[in-house]
């Protein structure tokens, strides 16, 4: 159990003894005076004391976790509980207006003034207020309606007893009647907690959206690097629990990985403006206006699943020409490949127009799990020495180091760090490089693949 679960339970179980023992105390005295304020009072603590019992009942369950057909939980049985407290508040009210007319118009009962009912009633004012008070507190700690739907009730009879013992005051001071007016004040009081509580209750159950939370939730999405726009937000409460849908816009071009980053960076800052909510985040896909040729054709291949590199844009004349190189499993046959690529060249077409020129290379995808093995040391010793050989100033690359050697059925593997200028553009680093990879499987025929990283210079 949770320590909300036993706040929320202990403070309902006191509550329920405290309704029991006013109940018994209010109808005792009311029945010896003949009070119908004091009868009143004592109805309204026997409701009070059934809505503890189902309060207490309704706190437990609602702290149940979600399962295979309540997926939201079981939250909102606290708005039901509440719900039919209200009924029964209008109920109690109803009552006490009917037998409070009957006093007023035909002088129908006598009320017989004594001690006891003093002290009751201010008994009950302050039990009244110290249980409200708690209640209040643990309501708001735990976003419990039940618990809050108590606090209201409690509050509602501290109130009507003041007003029943200005009743009874009337009464000892020579008004007769004032013990049915002090009745018909309850019976208001009553009703105006009701209709509060219900419209409460009713605005949960009808999954109205807490005023100023979408707005926030809203405003803490926006302020998320990456989210184009958002463009609904679905709030929904259950018992403690806020129940938070957003739908986003990012860009399309953005990776499945980022997107994910997104949504948790998301989820983040909207817990922690709220901190009650569960987040749930849903991100479509919208094609910015900044978005560059390249990137519209890489979404284009991603949404085809495939793996594209080498994009080259050109601009001739007005008319647009696209290059790519396209990688497709190693083994797959010539004809079906070129299908793919047909079909892909068909879409980039579709996106900037029929004109446009595309051209396709067609690179084997390479094979994932090769088994190798590092070969011999001699073998790793002489490859070392060629590579740092032809890794020079002539080269434009330097101190070639960590180097590998790995042997796999297609051949050799080699790879290995190396050293640029910082300054020097990316561009000319690559064409050293490949200049180097040749150089070097030309001294050495056996390799099937060469792989260098280059680092700046220290």
């Amino acid at each position: 159990m949770t320590g909300h679960s036993h706040a929320k339970q202990r403070v309902a179980l006191i509550s329920v003894g405290a309704s029991g023992l006013l109940t018994l105390a209010k109808f005792a005295v009311g029945l010896m005076t003949g009070s119908l304020a004091i009868l009143s009072e004592a109805l309204h603590s026997l409701l009070d004391f059934v809505s503890t019992v189902m309060t207490l009942y309704a706190v437990r369950l609602s702290d149940v976790p979600a399962d295979d057909t309540h997926h939201y939980g079981h939250g909102k049985v606290e708005s039901v509980t509440a719900l039919v407290e209200t009924g029964l508040l209008f109920v109690t009210s109803a009552w006490v207006i009917q037998e409070a007319v009957k006093r007023l118009i035909w002088h129908e009962g006598a009320v017989v003034l004594s001690p006891y009912a003093f002290v009751v009633v201010v008994g009950s004012i302050a039990i009244d207020f110290w249980r409200a008070r708690a209640l209040r507190r643990t309501a708001e700690a735990t976003r419990s309606q039940a618990l809050e739907a108590d606090a209201l009730h409690f509050a509602s009879d501290m109130w009507s007893s003041i007003v029943v013992l200005a009743g009874l005051g009337l009464v000892w001071l020579g008004f007769p009647q004032g013990d049915a007016v002090a009745a018909l004040a309850v019976a208001a009081f009553v009703c105006i907690a009701g209709w509060r509580l219900g419209k409460r209750t009713i605005d949960v159950l009808m999954d109205a959206a807490p005023e100023g939370v979408a707005d926030r939730v809203a405003a803490a999405a926006r302020g998320i690097e990456g989210v184009v726009a958002v463009d609904s937000v679905r709030v929904r409460r259950a018992g403690a629990a806020l129940f938070v849908e957003l739908m986003l816009r990012v860009p399309r071009a953005m990776p499945l990985d980022q997107v994910m980053e997104l949504k948790q960076a998301v989820t983040g800052a909207v817990v922690a403006t709220t901190p009650e909510a569960e987040v749930r985040v849903t991100a479509s896909p919208i094609a910015i206006d900044d978005e560059t040729v390249r990137e519209r054709v890489l979404v284009i291949a991603l949404n085809r699943g495939l793996a594209v590199h080498h994009v080259t844009v050109q601009s001739l004349g007005g008319r647009l020409s696209v290059s790519l190189d396209l990688e497709v499993e190693h083994r797959m046959p010539l004809g079906e490949a070129h299908a793919i690529a047909s079909g892909l060249e068909a879409a980039i077409r579709r996106e900037f127009g029929a004109e446009t020129e595309v051209e396709t290379h067609i690179e084997p995808l390479e094979a994932e799990d090769v088994e190798g093995r590092d070969v011999d040391p001699g073998t790793r010793e002489r490859l070392t020495a060629i590579v740092a050989a032809l890794t020079d100033a002539q080269s434009g690359l330097l101190d070639a180091h960590n180097v590998r050697v790995r042997a796999t059925q297609r051949g050799l593997i080699v790879t290995f760090h190396c050293r640029a200028p910082a300054e020097m553009p990316v561009e000319e680093v690559h064409a050293r490089v490949d200049a180097v990879e040749r150089r070097i499987g030309a001294a050495w025929p056996g390799i099937a693949r060469i792989i260098v990283h280059a680092e700046p210079v220290r």
